[in-house]
């Protein structure tokens, strides 16, 4: 198998032409022949038992020719395009045999292929750092966020109900009338002020006391996720079971004892200041690299084709469905319950997933020119690092994971190491 010619038809496609020589056609075509003459009856012989050159007789010697071709394109695409020097995408192939005989077979491929990108002054990036200082205003706000992890809730019987207050309540939704899927429930815990309901229902529960019934009028957001519902006046009708209020327990001593290991409030607002040190100067460490890749992705150069960002979307997708089969559900169950559709849950992954594509690319551009690899001991280190992170065996790792994609991998950590390095913070 070779590669005959090669050329640019389009921004980012290319036309193949591949030689495959007769020697690995016939090779094909015997493992075709083996396969499919089970199937064929000739006259004369048991079933499955004619030897090829009658068949080829009978049907003509390019019976299996379509089928050996389609066992071979493949591997001698994936040889033309290294021997051209491209990466070709996951995107439509077009595919047109040019000729074909017992000497081989030659044919076009026209593909779309891994831009060519370019991306200059990547070093001496100018990024703001934000400020790590533990002001009293953070630690005030650590200790209410403490305080707040042990609360507890207390129903309220001499008061109505007032904004952060948690409402019990049935609910029941009617649109001109009639009752809609999805608009009832029983015994909610409606914590007011979350936002969590659609703009005006938890405003009009503000007021209400404990076994009151009362209905409430809201309209549906014009771009609700449910068509039915968009932009609908809806009347909702009310039972108040129960109002609670979160009580926050007193910050002293007795309160530091049972929340930590700490003896004094001092020493536990030092071991707070030195937590939110830590967060802080994480969130900081975050909040650089994003600076850093939004700057990358706009000093990149280049016409990405299309395919990149759908495949992006697709793996980002696939994803997702993972994790959610991991808690018991799946994409469609999901996509039932938040009414959205497949069109609309992959529009919500495009600018993430232009974003992964621009920043791979920037990257793996940066660690050409600066001629990043990582070592033998590298590599290596980080398939121990895989196998303790996923309890597996080395060796599985390795066989689950190539050596060249996790250089590429770690290539790509090193370079955007290096313009971490070079940056300059302030």
């Amino acid at each position: 198998m070779s590669l005959k010619s090669t050329k640019e038809v389009e921004t980012n496609r290319h036309e193949l032409e591949v030689q495959v020589d007769g020697e690995t056609f016939q090779k094909a075509i015997n493992s075709v022949f083996r396969k499919k003459s089970k199937n064929i009856n000739v006259p004369g012989f048991r079933k499955g038992k004619a030897p090829r050159s009658i068949i080829e007789k009978l049907y003509g010697k390019e019976v299996f020719y379509e089928d050996a071709m389609q066992e071979l394109y493949p591997e001698a695409l994936e040889s033309a395009a290294e021997e051209a020097g491209l990466v070709i995408i996951n995107d439509k192939i077009d595919l047109d045999v040019v000729e074909a005989g017992d000497d081989g077979f030659t044919f076009k491929a026209t593909v779309t292929v891994k831009p060519t990108v370019e991306i200059n002054d990547y070093k001496g990036i100018e990024v703001a750092a934000k400020s790590t200082e533990v002001t009293d205003e953070i630690l005030d706000k650590e200790i209410e966020a403490v305080r707040e992890r042990n609360s507890r809730l207390v129903t309220v019987e001499d008061r109505a109900v007032q904004d952060g207050d948690i409402a019990v309540i049935d609910f029941e939704g009617f649109v001109d009338g009639v009752a809609f899927e999805g608009g009832k429930a029983e015994s909610y815990n409606l914590k007011i002020g979350s936002g969590s309901f659609i703009p005006g229902f938890e405003e009009q529960i503000i007021g209400h006391s404990t076994d009151d019934e009362f209905t409430i009028n809201v309209k549906f957001p014009e771009e609700y996720q449910v068509d039915e519902l968009k932009g609908k006046d809806a009347e909702f009708k009310i039972v108040l079971h129960e109002i609670k209020e979160r009580q926050l327990p007193d910050f002293d001593e007795d309160f530091v004892k049972d929340v930590s290991e700490k003896e004094t409030i001092e020493e536990y607002k030092d071991e707070l200041r030195e937590e939110a040190a830590e967060r802080l100067k994480k969130e900081s460490d975050n909040d650089i690299e994003n600076q850093l890749t939004d700057k990358l992705i706009e000093l990149l150069r280049g016409e990405i084709p299309e395919a990149m960002y759908n495949n992006e979307v697709n793996d980002m997708l696939r994803e997702f469905d993972m994790r959610l089969r991991q808690q018991g559900m799946d994409i469609s169950t999901y996509m039932q319950y938040t009414g959205m559709n497949a069109e609309t849950l992959a529009d919500n992954y495009r600018e993430q997933a232009e974003k992964r594509v621009k920043l791979r690319l920037a990257l793996e551009k940066i660690a050409e020119k600066e001629e990043i690899s990582p070592s033998e001991e590298d590599i290596e280190a980080e398939y121990a690092k895989l196998a303790d992170m996923y309890k597996m065996d080395v060796e599985n790792v390795k066989k689950a994971i190539s050596a060249e994609a996790l250089s590429k991998d770690l290539s790509v950590e090193k370079a955007m190491q290096l313009v971490k390095d070079n940056a300059k913070i302030s």
